[in-house]
């Protein structure tokens, strides 16, 4: 996986996520508490999740194939949209049930003192390893807004991550809200309504994180700066005079298909064809250094060609 995979940030969520959950899971033992019990299973489906990230990125290093001509980059795109699920199910499901059980059920908590003082841990951890994917996304987010990026990010990794942390964040200061007002109040029933937000959050990124890596899956087209740069980067004036029509696709986050008609003058020879093209794929691999797949078709340029193309 590339840098722009945000490996380290998997990593260090990777990290915290585990010893979260074997402490959660402790206070759960000592405590009775559903929250904690809810939190310690979004901690496992999280570490678990970022498995699947570095796994698909590892996937997606391997070489094309006869079968696959263009490669495994989308991957990585897959295990993204595994990790959607994973949350849905395994965190979010799991913490609705939790919930409506504890508020049908409920018991005193026992032993505050220890879920208090393990969610305060995982706050502050899971604080560092949101200040990591930050850092991690700060370096290719330019000046999109925090939701452009999820948006528009094309690797899946940092995206995931950052909605995962920040999911663990706001989950931890419900799951605290729900621990202190059953603490406070002598009634269990807030645990279990705290418990019952936890997978209402978790289940609300789910379908967001599916949605974003359901539109990579289907295919995206290069953004729109990349676009730009390459329109400009093929046409020369002289023998490439004008793009007729153009599609870009993404086969990973860093390999972009770029396939095109481009007019040429009516009387230059197929050696001046060939060579402008060879140009013109080089101009294009300059400006944009993920287009690795280009297809460029010469043409005579027709308006009306051109507008049965665009319709």
């Amino acid at each position: 996986m590339s840098a722009s995979g945000g490996t380290k940030a998997i990593v260090a969520a990777l990290a915290a996520n585990l010893a979260i959950a074997v402490a959660k899971f402790v206070a759960f033992l000592f405590s009775g508490s559903s929250s904690m019990l809810a939190e310690s299973v979004h901690s496992v489906a999280d570490s678990g999740n970022q498995g699947l990230l570095l796994l698909g990125g590892k996937r997606a290093q391997r070489e094309a194939t006869p079968q696959h001509p263009f490669g495994y980059g989308r991957e990585r795109y897959i295990y993204a949209f595994l990790v959607s699920i994973v949350l849905f199910s395994v965190g979010g499901m799991f913490a609705v049930y939790e919930g409506y059980e504890k508020i049908k059920h409920p018991h005193p908590i026992e032993d505050w003192y220890w879920p208090i003082g393990v969610l305060v841990f995982a706050i502050i951890a899971e604080s560092f390893s949101f200040r990591t994917a930050i850092k991690e996304s700060n370096q290719l987010r330019g000046g999109l807004s925090w939701t452009d990026f999820v948006r528009r990010a094309k690797a899946p990794e940092l995206p995931v991550v950052l909605l995962e942390d920040f999911g663990a964040l706001v989950g931890l200061v419900l799951a605290l809200g729900g621990v202190g007002l059953a603490l406070l109040t002598g009634n269990g029933v807030w645990d279990g309504i705290g418990t019952l937000c936890i997978g209402l959050l978790l289940i609300l990124i789910a379908i967001v994180l599916a949605a974003e890596t359901k539109s990579l899956l289907l295919g995206e087209a290069a953004g729109t700066d990349e676009v730009k740069k390459i329109e400009e980067a093929i046409v020369d004036g002289e023998t490439v005079t004008r793009l007729i029509h153009m599609r870009t696709l993404h086969l990973g986050p860093e390999e972009l298909l770029v396939a095109a008609k481009v007019a040429v003058q009516h009387d230059d020879t197929a050696a001046q064809v060939a060579a402008a093209i060879d140009s013109a794929e080089a101009r294009i691999r300059e400006a944009v250094p993920i287009a690795r797949v280009i297809y460029l078709e010469p043409d005579i340029y027709s308006e009306q060609a051109a507008r049965a193309n665009d319709a």
